[in-house]
């Protein structure tokens, strides 16, 4: 997707990707994976999401990367946070005690940037890239990320033959070969179609909410 697409959504307020709450997910299976407090945490893509704050109550170091500068003052406005604005690269980053949010491109993101991340949590990043950028996306994570690093990832699977993305369909398969090299353990399988009705609408029968642990 080009940038101005998502810089578009976020100025006409078209964010039915934003979620009104902490992830459920995230809640349930976070805690799982044993990171000590202050570990630095890696969030693709975060919008203004909710699961920043409460990652940051978890006792992490939260780095956000994010496209849209709206949606970078959004989050620090809507929790009331006055942030620090530097620049680091092609980055502007914004931060506020345990929260930094970096705007721009993630693609630019090099080792030194976040080589100590220790966690990892994407639920709206591979799904929000077509093919070809969420292979890149994937290789670019295996490439700067540590060894040590681990996190949880929520995918959709459905039929995209019948509807275009954003948000993309994920198969299985696709993740595993994306994070070669990871061990992709599948924690969960919900069935969403129900609560879904943009989906419902385009025929699609069946949209599978899935949850990773992915550890390396």
């Amino acid at each position: 997707m080009e940038p101005a697409f998502w810089q578009q959504r976020w100025a006409d307020n078209q964010i039915g990707f934003h979620q009104a709450q902490v992830n459920p997910y995230l809640q349930k299976y976070w805690p799982t994976l044993g990171l000590v407090p202050g570990s630095r945490v890696l969030v693709p893509l975060c919008g203004k999401s909710l699961d920043l704050a409460w990652l940051a109550g978890q006792g992490h170091r939260v780095l956000g990367v994010e496209l849209s500068r709206r949606a970078v003052e959004a989050f620090f406005r809507e929790h009331g946070l006055q942030a620090e604005v530097g620049q680091r690269g092609a980055f502007e980053v914004w931060r506020s005690g345990d929260v930094e949010l970096w705007c721009g491109d993630i693609f630019a993101l090099q080792a030194e940037d976040i080589g100590d991340c220790a966690g990892l949590y994407d639920r709206a990043a591979v799904i929000a890239l077509p093919s070809q950028m969420r292979g890149a996306y994937m290789q670019l994570l295996s490439g700067l990320l540590p060894t040590s690093c681990q996190g949880v990832v929520v995918t959709l699977d459905y039929d995209q033959a019948l509807l275009g993305g954003p948000p993309f369909s994920v198969g299985d398969q696709e993740l595993r070969q994306g994070f070669a090299g990871w061990q992709v353990d599948e924690l969960e399988v919900v069935e969403v179609i129900e609560e879904s009705p943009k989906f419902l609408q385009a025929g699609v029968s069946s949209l599978l909410e899935r949850v990773y642990r992915v550890s390396r």
